[in-house]
């Protein structure tokens, strides 16, 4: 059945049930012996070397002129890199954790590709450290005495915070902020019934994170704007600390901190308010941002310099802070986790058309937050205009047996093809 047509019968037949295979992480904390996270580190950082290799024989290659390397004959000389010289302690990893990090330079380089994202960049010590089990076979789950099995570690304990559901596809154990963590993989088959049958329109903003076409709107967070005299103030005492000595490390360590809690803060924040819109509509109806674009640097270049290029910064900081991108990839696979679904609509003039008469004049909106228009006199919040504007044209679009920018985001586990069956 297409996605307009779940659509439909998302909002007109309640009573039916949904059949969809999903795909969900479990992520729980380790409490590993100091063997195991000198392991741990040790793998991540040859895992590291592998992927940056890699990367240096893929931009001497491009240099050159010849052909990108694919990821077949790339993990061929896997082998050969173990066998040199004072390269013995790439074995201890388990290979297939060294083949997923040619997997995942393979997969950069199809986004740079396609113009999805920028040129591979070299990782560094310490900022994403991670490796990955992809074959369940090796992974072994006690959820009755919170311990998993990977191989060369052995038998972790972790911090148990729900049961884990489904069937273990693979395993990713990651460093943030000096703690080790482990992010499990499951598919099994759900069945939902989804009860909301109704549609809402959002318009993300600053001043409102979040403003719905009700009139009801999500006051913002802000977490790295509370944060930041805190953060400066570590940052200052980390940069008069002799580089690489025992206090800068602390001090180190102490801003890392900041960032983790700035960044949980941020997303216990979109988890909760994603979960109760994607629980309660069916429908849900957001702009096509390109926020890419929207927080580029106006510095410009030392023969043209920018404008305002202060006041622009500080815009791009309050836009980064909000988090909408999470919040869109979020809202995506929990509207499709109760059976609904997340449309994303053209985001131009949301905020200057009149939602009575239909009228587009960039003097409609006579402040930041004032919308009144000329031809009619009609009056309204211009963010909770703007959400008007974006359930209209999500709702245009369906009537019309069109969708736009519903591809799912390559962050979080796909949802399979679904099927409906009457209940």
């Amino acid at each position: 059945m297409s996605t307009v047509s779940n659509i439909v019968v998302c909002l007109h037949r309640p009573n039916y049930t949904l059949a969809m295979e999903r795909l969900q992480a479990f992520k729980f904390e380790l409490q590993p012996n100091g063997e195991q996270v000198r392991n741990m580190r040790r793998f991540a950082g040859t895992c590291r070397f592998v992927y940056n290799k890699a990367l240096a024989l893929q931009k001497d290659n491009h240099e050159t002129g010849n052909k990108f390397i694919g990821y077949v004959p790339m993990a061929a000389d896997l082998p050969k890199w173990k066998r040199e010289t004072g390269f013995d302690w790439i074995k201890d990893p388990p290979s297939q954790a060294l083949q997923h990090a040619l997997k995942d330079l393979e997969k950069a380089f199809k986004g740079f590709f396609e113009k999805r994202t920028d040129f591979p960049r070299f990782k560094k010590k310490g900022s994403g450290d991670s490796f990955r089990y992809p074959e369940p076979k090796q992974i072994k789950l006690d959820q009755a005495n919170n311990r998993i099995f990977l191989p060369k570690l052995g038998w972790l304990k972790y911090r148990k915070s729900r049961d884990v559901l489904g069937e273990v596809r693979n395993a990713t154990v990651s460093q943030s902020g000096g703690k080790w963590f482990v992010s499990i993989q499951t598919r099994r088959d759900v069945e939902i019934v989804p009860v909301a049958t109704s549609a809402i329109g959002i318009d993300v903003g600053i001043a409102r994170f979040a403003a719905m076409n009700d009139g009801s709107y999500i006051e913002p967070k802000n977490s790295f704007k509370t944060q930041m005299q805190r953060l400066a103030k570590y940052q200052r005492r980390m940069s008069k600390k002799v580089k690489f000595s025992a206090n800068w490390k602390k001090a180190k360590a102490k801003v890392t901190q900041i960032h983790v809690d700035i960044g949980n803060v941020r997303k216990d924040f979109l988890h909760k308010h994603t979960h109760t819109l994607s629980k309660n509509h069916a429908l849900v109806c957001v702009e096509d941002l390109q926020i890419k674009n929207m927080s580029k640097s106006s510095k410009g270049t030392a023969e043209k310099h920018g404008k305002k290029v202060a006041q622009k910064s500080g815009l791009n900081r309050a836009i980064l802070d909000q988090g909408w991108g999470e919040f869109r990839r979020q809202l995506e696979y929990k509207t499709a986790w109760n059976g609904g679904v997340l449309l994303a609509v053209p985001a131009q003039y949301t905020s200057q058309t009149c939602p009575c008469c239909g009228h587009v004049s960039k003097d409609n909106r006579k402040t930041q937050a004032q919308f009144l228009c000329v031809d009619c006199n009609y009056e309204n919040n211009a963010d909770v205009v703007g959400a008007i504007n974006i359930l209209e044209r999500g709702q245009r679009l369906l009537a019309c047996g069109e969708t736009a920018a519903l591809g799912r985001s390559v962050k979080q586990e796909p949802i399979e093809a679904t099927k409906l069956k009457t209940a």
